[in-house]
């Protein structure tokens, strides 16, 4: 009998002891947790340590990057994405770029990343704030994509998964310019982007300049210098007369307006890069356009393609 009920008593405890075990599990369940973490507008936000349901308008390459997908993805009117991003976003609704309220809030999200500091103009960051914890990202002219990346990984609680991305991504670049050698030492480059017929440069300490002149070590054209002086965002404007002067050796360009008549003016036709079929075309759906680890890597590879 006495053995009997030392076996119920320890069986009782075990059972105890394993549910004890699960309320313990439960209260560690760290999708409930949050941490406070201090935004780049100095907002301390409580994030939760799991997020499963982010918007992140516009930053969506990192989340790709840090093998994160949002609940909706950025889009300008209709049906404008990014496309190069769609090998792991087919099929997220998108949602506009200025995040209308009423729209944020029927994606019901546990996280809002912010991308930008004009895009919470008019008390916007208060209204997300009933949503949902609304992190400010990192941004601004000097900001690099990695600093972004670095702090999206901060807040994902992925800082080593940033590390290893930014690695994957120097030894690409390493590997392009070892391989490239011939083709970039004392060679210069520009990226234009034409659009509705009208041409734009890429700055030289900015999106694929920085890519160009800093990281794979391209020549910057005298136009690119001018240009780059009175720079006030990624493109500038940059006429057909200025263009055919254009010293580079190679032309990266961005083509979305295949037809625009500026290709059938002679001034086009003689820029010396066109005559010396050195000019390397990409549809306006490809990464060039925008900024963010997959982007960088995508321009990467398509130089490397192109040139090899």
């Amino acid at each position: 009998m006495f053995k009997k009920i030392v076996l119920g008593t320890a069986s009782l405890l075990a059972l105890f002891s394993l549910a004890a075990c699960g309320q313990s599990s439960d209260s560690k369940d760290t999708s409930n947790d949050t941490r406070t973490l201090t935004d780049a507008q100095d907002h301390k936000v409580e994030i939760p340590k799991k997020p499963k349901r982010i918007i992140a308008s516009y930053l969506e390459d990192y989340l790709v990057a840090l093998d994160e997908k949002p609940v909706a993805q950025w889009t300008v009117g209709e049906g404008k994405i990014q496309n190069y991003l769609q090998d792991k976003l087919k099929g997220i609704p998108t949602i506009n770029y200025d995040l209308p309220y009423e729209d944020v809030l029927k994606f019901e999200p546990d996280l809002l990343l912010i991308g930008s500091n004009g895009s919470l103009e008019g008390g916007k960051y208060k209204e997300y704030t009933k949503i949902a914890p609304t992190y400010v990202v990192k941004n601004g002219e000097d900001i690099t994509w990695r600093e972004q990346l670095e702090d999206i990984g901060k807040v994902l609680g992925k800082e080593d998964k940033a590390k290893d991305v930014e690695k994957d991504y120097d030894q690409l670049v390493d590997k392009t310019k070892t391989e490239l050698k011939d083709k970039i030492e004392g060679k210069s480059a520009v990226v234009l982007w034409v659009t509705n017929n009208s041409a734009f440069m890429v700055a030289d300490t900015r999106s694929s300049g920085q890519l160009l002149y800093q990281e794979l070590g391209f020549d910057v054209p005298q136009l690119t210098k001018d240009i780059s002086k009175k720079a006030t965002a990624d493109f500038s404007p940059v006429s057909l007369e200025s263009l055919s002067q254009l010293d580079a050796d190679y032309i990266f360009l961005v083509n979305s307006d295949s037809g625009a008549a500026m290709f059938k003016d002679p001034l086009w036709s003689n820029i010396p890069a066109v005559k010396n079929n050195h000019l390397y075309e990409f549809d306006g759906e490809s990464s060039w356009l925008y900024n963010g680890p997959i982007a960088y890597t995508k321009m990467v590879e398509s130089i490397h393609d192109v040139l090899k």
